[in-house]
């Protein structure tokens, strides 16, 4: 590897172009190619960016794979699709940052995490939100008992979609809220869980859920209860409405208010409340930086210590995330 890995992007859409915009900022790679099913859509996507990475190629998703300069590849397709290219890339010999969900259930999930643990390989699912600053403090704030013992987590994540974008509203795409951007606040649960020290304890379950299913088939709107080792997370989701982009983590000594707990794809969250027991706050703050730069680093750092998992983002977080949006979404269709 060169001392800047080389990075493929697979996927002309606008998150792809959203990490692209972002990876100039990132310290440890740099554009090598784009990729798409449609070789000329992959080259008009590359011309755009073809200022800040004037010598990046672009050709099918084979083609891209096959070089030897890529080292890390960065999915930015359809729910649908991201088992069969991280599967493709992890063939390839690639690192993988692969975005939410990384598969469409457990079955899929649990095969791509198998492949990276035999290829020895790192993969990430892209939660842009667990990395920088600001979750680096988030976690040491649960792990280290600043709120004594976690009790509670409430937290949701809602737009209204224009229909016109029919990815969420198709069945055959893994359409839907949950796995849209219902999987951030189930993330997010899970972590809290997890740096509590109560996620290897138990088995997470879905206590309750409501939804309302679309005329389409799809999940629009869902709100749910879970446990998560004794912790209770309160989540909502949809893409019928907008809702808070908060999050409250409540524990026996005192619980900390996130105003905006998932940032953008181009800054990070960086202000939150601490409020304690005796009845005074703290404001505690982070810098600000790009989110999607810090998960491309994250990955290469990974491939370069030779770790197949970035401690941001672990496979048993993946895992546990995965067979909760599951069962979310089977106690939905009851």
């Amino acid at each position: 590897m060169s001392d800047r890995a080389g990075w493929a992007v697979l996927g002309a859409g606008g998150i792809s172009g959203d990490f692209l915009r972002a990876l100039p900022h990132a310290r440890l790679g740099t554009l090598r190619a784009v990729g798409a099913r449609d070789a000329d859509r992959a080259r008009e996507f590359a011309a755009a960016f073809a200022g800040d990475f004037p010598e990046a190629s672009a050709g099918t998703y084979d083609e891209v794979l096959a070089r030897s300069d890529v080292d890390a590849v960065y999915i930015g397709t359809v729910h649908t699709s991201h088992r069969e290219l991280s599967l493709a890339a992890l063939a390839a010999g690639k690192a993988v940052l692969c975005e939410k969900p990384l598969g469409i259930d457990v079955a899929e999930t649990d095969e791509v995490l198998a492949a990276a643990e035999r290829a020895g390989l790192p993969l990430v699912e892209a939660f842009k939100y667990r990395f920088g600053p600001f979750p680096d403090l988030l976690r040491a704030l649960v792990a280290d008992g600043a709120l004594g013992e976690i009790v509670e987590v409430e937290t949701s994540l809602g737009f209204a979609a224009d229909r016109a974008l029919t990815r969420l509203f198709d069945p055959a795409l893994a359409g839907g809220a949950l796995l849209d951007v219902g999987c951030y606040p189930v993330s997010l649960a899970v972590g809290v869980a997890a740096w509590a020290g109560r996620l290897e304890a138990s088995t997470p379950t879905v206590v309750s859920a409501t939804g309302v299913i679309g005329e389409t088939g799809v999940d629009e709107d869902a709100s749910a209860e879970l446990d998560l080792g004794g912790i209770r997370a309160l989540l909502a989701t949809s893409i019928s409405r907008d809702l808070p982009r908060t999050a409250t983590i409540r524990g026996t000594r005192g619980e900390l208010e996130i105003p905006n707990v998932w940032g953008s794809r181009v800054t990070s969250t960086q202000d939150a409340v601490l409020h304690r027991e005796d009845g005074t706050s703290e404001r505690i703050r982070a810098e600000a930086i790009s989110p999607m730069a810090a998960e491309a680093d994250a990955t290469i750092l990974a491939l370069r210590e030779g770790r197949a998992e970035a401690p941001e983002m672990p496979w048993a977080q993946t895992r546990a995330t995965a067979r909760l949006l599951q069962d979310w979404r089977a106690a939905l269709s009851d």
